[in-house]
Order: C-alpha cells, then sequence, then structure tokens
C-alpha cells in the first residue's frame, strides 16, 4: 500500500496541475458559449475554445488513466 501511494504521490507530482487543466476546460466551454451565443456568433472562435476545452478534458482523462494505473 505504501508502494501504492508513492507512486500516486509521484506522478502527481510530475503532471500538470489537476485544478489549473479543470478550470481551462470550463473557462474554455464558457467562452466557447459566449461565441455562439453572441448577437453575431463567432464560429471560428467557438471552435478554437472548444478545441481547447476538449485538449484539457482530453489531459485530466489521460491523468486518471495514469493515476489508476499506478
Amino acid at each position: 500500500m505504501a508502494a501504492q501511494s508513492s507512486s500516486v504521490h509521484t506522478a502527481a507530482a510530475t503532471s500538470p496541475d489537476l485544478i489549473q487543466l479543470h478550470m481551462q476546460a470550463v473557462n474554455s466551454l464558457e467562452r466557447c458559449k459566449a461565441m455562439l451565443t453572441a448577437n453575431e456568433p463567432m464560429y471560428l472562435f467557438a471552435q478554437k475554445f472548444l478545441a481547447e476545452a476538449q485538449q484539457a478534458v482530453a489531459a485530466l482523462s489521460a491523468m486518471d488513466i495514469d493515476v489508476a494505473a499506478h
């Protein structure tokens, strides 16, 4: 059990901040929504922010898999 907690701690210490990735995903989705609901929707910017949110979620998912594997 001690080996597992130390490997999780090591993985968490070397990986990007979970909270930062979560906030990046939330903020990017909010910006995407703002671009789509503006008086004159800006679809290219919305697509850019959606891609940023997807990347943050993918990074969070990868970290979850890495921690679960240890």
